[in-house]
């Protein structure tokens, strides 16, 4: 595996794992009169992207390479911002929203790299993620009051 594109996957998955913790803050924190329903949106989303990290972590690992695996290295490869509970409900939203576009991006750079080097097991797996973002990116947008 390629330098930079070892670091791209790492920095996938850092971004991932800090969507995770943000979504579960958020799901913790929310209020308000849609309180119930971004509730169990945030949970749903938050359990599908532990099981996202957890893919990424074992393609980058069979792929020969280790996967960042504390928060130090999640902090110094995430280029998403942390979660901050005391904002709305529609800031939570928004917020969400723009990260998953943000991984999106990132995830169609990666999938390129894959696709240059005849990664199709990577290639697979990035698709998958492709389509995840994309779904909970609908929700979110659709749910913005």
């Amino acid at each position: 595996m390629k330098e930079d594109y070892y670091q791209a996957f790492a920095r996938l998955m850092a971004d991932t794992y800090t969507l995770y913790l943000k979504t579960q803050n958020y799901h913790w924190h929310v209020r308000g009169p849609h309180f119930k329903t971004l509730h169990l949106m945030f949970e749903e989303q938050y359990m599908q992207l532990a099981l996202g990290v957890d893919a990424l972590a074992e393609r980058i690992l069979t792929l020969g390479r280790n996967a960042p695996a504390t928060f130090a290295e999640f902090s110094q490869l995430r280029t998403l911002e942390e979660g901050n509970s005391s904002r709305t409900a529609e800031q939570m939203v928004a917020a969400l929203c723009e990260d998953h576009q943000l991984i999106l991006k990132d995830l169609y750079k990666v999938l390129k790299m894959a696709q240059e080097v005849n990664d199709e097991g990577s290639a697979t797996l990035l698709g998958d993620r492709i389509a995840e973002h994309e779904k909970n990116h609908w929700m979110l947008k659709a749910s913005q009051m």
